[in-house]
C-alpha cells in the first residue's frame, strides 16, 4: 500500500520507529502550538484568530478522561441496557456542566441476550472484554460452570469421553446449529460456546447472539474471533480450563439520544450541530467504535460553550446506532419541517480515533455522495491545519447517523480515519473484544479530529 505523505506510526503518532500503537499513547500526548506544525500534516497550519481560540483550549487529554469512562468504566453499551443507560446519563451530566439545556430523548428498542465468560483459573487474558451473545432460544438468566472441551467443527464434532459437566466448545454452522447444541445437551454439557468462522483480514468477526434455537436446555453463546483464539490457545497449554458463563436476557428497552443546545441570536437562528453515537455492540468496550467520536463531540461542546455563536448549537449523542440509525432516525422524525429547514450542517463523528498505521486518510463520507456545507467546513478546515493531502471526499457513504439527516435534505457528513484504499477499510479491533484505549486509540488521531471538527463548526455557526 502506498503511503500518503506521512500520517503513519511515525508521522501522526510521532513514536519512535518500531514503537506499537499503545507505546506511542502511553509515552505522550499531543502538545503542539496552535501554529505548530501538526504530525504528517503537509505544511504549517495558517489560522485565523478564531481558530485559534479552538485549538489552544482542545484537549485530547480531557478527552481521554471521558473515554476511559464509557469504554473501560462502563464496557460495552448495549443500546437500551442498562449500561447504555448509565452512560447517557455520565454524557447528559458532562453536557449540563458546560452549560447546555440538556435533555434525554427515549425511545423502544428490541430485546438484547449477552453473556460473560469467567475465567475461573485466570488463564485467559484479562486486557480484552469477555462479554459475548447469548442466543435468545438458549438458557436465559443463568450461570453454569464446567471444563472447557473443544469438539472442533459442529458438523463433525469429536466428542470426548468427559462432555458430561463441560462447556463444549465448536466452530460454528448455522445449518448445524440446532442438531449440535441438542446433541451437547443429550451428552451432558452444561454450555455451548459457537465459535464463527475467521473473516478476511484486516476484518475480525464480532461476537453474536446465535439464532435458530427453541428452547434449548443449555446456555448456548457466540464469541468474537479474538475471544475464539483466546480460547484455543488457552487448551493448548494448560491441562484443564474450567469457565463460567453467564446469561442475561435484556426486555422491554428504552434507549436514549443525549442533545444539548444552545440557543443562538435572534428569533429562528441556524442550527449547527456536532454529534456521534455512544453505543456499542455486543462484546465490544468501543473506544473506537464510537467512544471516540462521543468524547470529540464532548470535548468540541466544552470549547463552544465559551465562544459566542450566532446559530443555535446542538450537541447530540446518538443511542442505538449500531441496530441501525435507530436513535438519530427517530431524532429526525420529531423534528418539525421548520426545524429541519433550520439546520446549516451536522458534523457526525464516528471512529475519529484508530492507532491503526494504515488508517491514514481522513473520510469526508457523504450519503448523497456530493458536497454539502458540513464537507465544505471540514475541508476548508483542513487546508488552514494543513491536511489537504490527507483527506479524500465527499465519498458516498452511508452506515452512520448521517445519513439520517441526509435522507430528509439536512445537510450532513460523516468524518472518519480509515484505510487508505476505501472507507470500508476499517481497523481489526472494529466490533471487537479488542476496541480497547491501550490497542485501538491514537491521542494525536483525537486530537486532529477534534480541531478539524472544531474549527469547522465554529466558523458555521458564527456566520450571519
Amino acid at each position: 500500500m502506498t503511503e500518503r505523505s506521512g500520517l503513519s506510526r511515525r508521522g501522526l503518532l510521532g513514536a519512535v520507529a518500531g514503537a506499537t500503537a499503545a507505546t506511542a499513547l502511553s509515552a505522550a500526548t499531543p502538545a503542539w502550538a496552535a501554529d505548530d506544525p501538526r504530525p504528517g500534516a503537509v505544511r504549517p497550519p495558517t489560522l485565523d484568530s478564531y481558530d485559534r481560540q479552538l485549538v489552544k483550549s482542545l484537549s485530547s487529554d480531557r478527552a481521554l478522561e471521558h473515554l476511559k469512562v464509557l469504554s473501560e468504566q462502563i464496557g460495552p453499551r448495549i443500546g437500551g441496557t442498562v449500561s447504555e443507560k448509565r452512560a447517557a446519563d455520565y454524557l447528559a451530566g458532562q453536557l449540563d456542566k458546560f452549560g447546555y439545556r440538556t435533555r434525554l430523548e427515549p425511545f423502544p428498542v428490541a430485546d438484547k441476550f449477552t453473556a460473560e465468560i469467567g475465567d475461573l483459573r485466570n488463564v485467559l487474558p484479562n486486557d480484552i472484554c469477555w462479554q459475548a451473545g447469548a442466543a435468545p432460544g438458549g438458557k436465559l438468566n443463568v450461570t453454569v460452570q464446567g471444563p472447557a472441551r473443544d469438539v472442533g467443527p459442529a458438523t463433525a464434532p469429536v466428542w470426548p469421553a468427559d462432555v458430561a459437566g463441560a462447556v463444549v466448545l465448536a466452530d460454528d454452522t448455522a445449518a448445524v446449529r440446532a442438531a449440535f447444541v441438542a446433541e451437547a445437551a443429550s451428552r451432558g454439557a452444561v454450555a455451548v460456546i459457537l465459535l464463527p468462522a475467521d473473516q478476511t483480514f484486516p476484518r475480525r468477526a464480532s461476537a453474536f447472539a446465535p439464532s435458530g434455537l427453541t428452547d434449548a436446555p443449555i446456555p448456548v453463546i457466540g464469541v468474537a474471533q479474538v475471544q475464539k483464539r483466546l480460547l484455543r490457545e488457552a487448551l493448548a497449554v494448560v491441562t484443564s480450563l474450567p469457565l463460567s458463563i453467564s446469561t442475561t436476557a435484556h426486555r422491554g428497552l428504552i434507549s436514549n439520544n443525549v442533545i444539548g443546545e444552545r440557543r443562538g441570536k435572534g428569533s429562528n437562528p441556524p442550527i449547527v450541530m456536532v454529534s456521534g453515537h455512544y453505543d456499542t455492540v455486543i462484546g465490544a468496550p468501543g473506544a473506537n467504535d464510537d467512544g471516540s467520536g462521543t468524547v470529540l463531540t464532548l470535548e468540541v461542546a466544552r470549547v463552544l460553550a465559551k465562544l459566542p455563536t450566532e446559530a443555535t448549537l446542538r450537541f447530540a449523542l446518538w443511542g442505538s446506532e449500531e441496530q441501525g440509525l435507530i436513535g438519530s432516525r427517530y431524532h429526525v422524525a420529531q423534528l418539525a419541517q421548520d426545524q429541519r429547514d433550520r439546520y446549516r450542517a451536522v458534523f457526525q463523528n464516528d471512529m475519529v480515533a484508530t492507532s491503526w498505521d494504515p488508517a491514514i486518510v481522513y473520510w469526508l463520507l457523504s450519503f448523497t455522495g456530493l458536497a454539502n456545507t458540513a464537507t465544505d467546513a471540514v475541508r476548508a478546515s483542513g487546508q488552514r491545519l494543513g491536511y489537504d493531502a490527507q483527506m479524500v471526499g465527499p465519498v458516498t457513504r452511508g452506515a452512520s447517523d448521517h445519513q439520517s439527516f441526509q435522507e430528509v435534505g439536512i445537510a450532513a457528513a460523516n468524518f472518519s480515519w480509515r484505510g487508505e484504499s476505501s472507507p470500508a477499510l476499517l481497523e481489526p479491533p472494529y466490533h471487537s473484544p479488542e476496541d480497547t484505549i491501550a490497542k485501538n486509540i491514537s491521542l494525536e488521531r483525537l486530537q486532529v479530529s477534534m480541531e478539524l471538527i472544531g474549527t469547522a463548526a465554529y466558523a458555521v455557526a458564527r456566520r450571519r
